[in-house]
């Protein structure tokens, strides 16, 4: 069992990622029924919440069969990040997320994400002023360093350990990897390896098989698994890594019924979140994953991606339950790994 204070996860726990514009609760809680043992949300802004802006409170928003959940909040000063820690608070999630992984331009120039990875003092003392501030478990998802030269993942661990942080999220790149390259697996080992370090040490980057999650964790010793991209479109990853975990076979693979089902479900889900116009715009971005691998579906796709009537939308998805129905148990087996720039950390 692992614990990050008093919440309890399993002992290899399976983690959803932050991701902007991604992890919002439609998204979580598919996850969640899943198998994801627990689910963060979408990065929040700081100065946004003290503003209350519209867009950053709405991201506040946590239900009961998604939990437990950590609400990721970023920012680069003492006093916004304090207030909106408070803030955080009052929406009663299990955890408190601090994001110093983003690099996005963005974000960096305001010295919040992967920004302060040039001023690991400020880190350490910014972080200690946000556990101060709250009574919830303060947990950090960050990245190796800024870039190749100024690695200190090992020390920033043990020093964000003990100013009381209870868990670290490590998504091995670093800033000027972006998204790029291969994730240095073997940093999360080293970081490990330090006999001062007691919280719970969880690997994130390039998790898309059942394979690589549990080498991640037998291999490198992560303490759990954090699954951001290979989720998109893809929420079953979760239930096939924990099969692969407890039988070391493969669970087979997700049919086209099921996909359609939890296409189906987001959508709807989306729009009783969002409201009906909001909840069809933004589900556009994640037809293309759920169908990856689906012959000849550009055509139904491209209606998809303008319809903006929902039963419009649902005549187009059970024909495209129809047209496929010829081809028993078909299944989807590419897992989408889309480059969305500023996803996560």
């Amino acid at each position: 069992m692992i614990k990050i204070r008093h919440i309890e996860l399993p002992d290899m726990p399976l983690l959803l990622a932050p991701m902007e514009d991604v992890s919002d609760p439609p998204f979580r809680r598919l996850c969640k029924k899943y198998g994801a043992d627990m689910v963060y949300t979408e990065f929040i802004s700081s100065d946004g919440l003290i503003r209350d802006a519209e867009k950053s409170t709405k991201k506040l928003d946590i239900y009961d069969d998604e939990r437990p959940v950590g609400i990721q909040i970023f920012g680069g000063e003492e006093g916004p990040m304090m207030r909106s820690a408070e803030i955080v608070e009052a929406a009663k999630p299990e955890i408190l997320d601090i994001n110093y992984g983003c690099p996005v331009k963005n974000v960096v120039c305001r010295n919040a994400g992967s920004g302060i990875l040039r001023d690991i003092d400020k880190m350490v003392s910014l972080t200690a002023a946000i556990v101060k501030s709250t009574k919830l478990p303060v947990t950090v998802k960050t990245r190796l360093g800024w870039d190749d030269n100024s690695i200190k993942i090992v020390e920033v661990a043990e020093r964000l350990q003990d100013i009381g942080i209870q868990a670290i999220s490590i998504h091995c790149r670093t800033k000027h990897q972006m998204y790029t390259g291969k994730a240095n697996w073997s940093w999360i080992t080293k970081v490990k390896e330090n006999p001062r370090l007691k919280i719970p040490v969880f690997g994130n980057g390039d998790v898309d098989t059942p394979e690589k999650a549990l080498e991640m964790i037998t291999k490198y010793g992560a303490d759990g698994v954090m699954i951001g991209r290979a989720s998109i479109g893809h929420p079953y990853i979760f239930r096939e890594v924990r099969h692969y975990m407890n039988t070391g076979e493969h669970l087979a693979p997700a049919t086209l019924a099921e996909k359609l089902d939890a296409c189906r479900q987001h959508l709807q889900s989306g729009i009783i979140w969002k409201g009906e116009k909001l909840g069809i715009l933004e589900m556009r971005r994640h037809y293309a994953p759920y169908f990856a691998g689906l012959p000849y579906i550009k055509p139904f796709r491209s209606r998809l991606v303008i319809c903006e009537n929902l039963q419009e939308i649902f005549e187009i998805l059970n024909e495209v339950e129809a047209h496929y129905s010829k081809e028993e148990n078909l299944v989807l087996t590419s897992i989408t790994k889309p480059s969305y720039a500023g996803l996560d950390g």
